[in-house]
């Protein structure tokens, strides 16, 4: 993912744009989707050829029969990821490349690994359809991508947990086992706008209880899950498709968000504020639908 991304943003603001994704359509083509064999070679020859005006993207996916189902199905994941910001001074000049976040706070410890698909047993033998990130009780907790709180509160496998939808509805990113009588930012209710970067909770360990509140997960972690969403009648039930988050979770990594805390409140916040155009876009549409009701 890194490499894609480092030639997207060497082409930006050129004649060559690249989008890093189509180039992961690509090598997805190619690999099948395996990326365990996976060769820079492979990703530098194919954009070199279009940095080298020797071809289009158009030309070197005519004939791939895959590219197109790739390529949807990569935008449908990392869609959210790369675009244009700004940050707020007196520098409000545009700037492009990653705006999505690790979902834990700069400077605070963690540990993971590939847990997506591991068994797990209360309530029902099950599949673990998230990545586990562990760390300390209180650790503040980071918004991925913008988007709008679709659901907050309490669940008896994730505890206290929060759910953001992507404003393109096709991304639910879900963050559970949050901390025990302070699971959140309290200025969050569902339907609440957030950019990414922002605080949203902070981690614990709760959950695995038809009770509220009680923590009965003997490790504190984030359970940090993500969900796609094609169509609303998969948002829950048997059409339900969750993804692995370990390699996102370490793409992410290199964007961080540094927070600080509010002594009076004992709050936690971003201290860089970010102007993301797809929280500014979502909520004019908002706007504009409540004045024609």
């Amino acid at each position: 993912m890194n490499d894609a991304y480092q030639y997207d943003l060497k082409a930006h603001d050129t004649d060559t744009p690249i989008d890093w994704v189509c180039l992961l359509a690509i090598l997805g083509a190619k690999y099948g989707g395996d990326f365990k064999n996976y060769k820079s070679a492979d990703m530098d020859t194919i954009a070199g050829k279009i940095l080298n005006k020797e071809s289009t993207l158009e030309e070197l996916t005519q004939d791939m029969k895959y590219y197109d189902y790739y390529n949807e199905a990569y935008h449908a994941v990392l869609g959210g990821f790369v675009g244009e910001y700004q940050l707020p001074g007196a520098d409000t000049e545009k700037q492009y490349g990653l705006k999505a976040f690790s979902p834990i706070a700069k400077g605070f410890p963690y540990t993971d690994y590939d847990d997506f698909g591991s068994s797990r047993s209360f309530g029902y033998r099950r599949q673990h359809l998230g990545h586990d990130m562990m760390g300390q009780i209180g650790t503040p907790i980071i918004a991925v991508e913008s988007g709008y709180v679709e659901c907050l509160g309490w669940n008896r496998y994730g505890g206290w947990r929060i759910g953001i939808r992507s404003f393109d509805q096709k991304r639910y990113y879900y963050y559970a086992h949050l901390r025990q009588n302070f699971p959140y930012n309290k200025s969050l209710k569902e339907g609440s706008l957030v950019t990414a970067g922002d605080v949203i909770g902070y981690m614990g360990h709760t959950g695995y209880s038809d009770k509220e509140n009680v923590n009965n997960i003997d490790i504190i972690h984030l359970h940090f899950g993500l969900q796609l969403i094609f169509d609303e009648s998969q948002k829950d039930g048997n059409g339900e498709i969750w993804i692995s988050c370990y390699e996102l979770a370490r793409f992410l990594s290199q964007n961080r968000s540094e927070t600080v805390k509010d002594e009076s409140t004992k709050e936690w916040h971003r201290v860089q504020e970010m102007i993301d155009p797809a929280v500014e876009e979502y909520a004019g549409r908002e706007a504009s639908a409540e004045k024609e009701m």
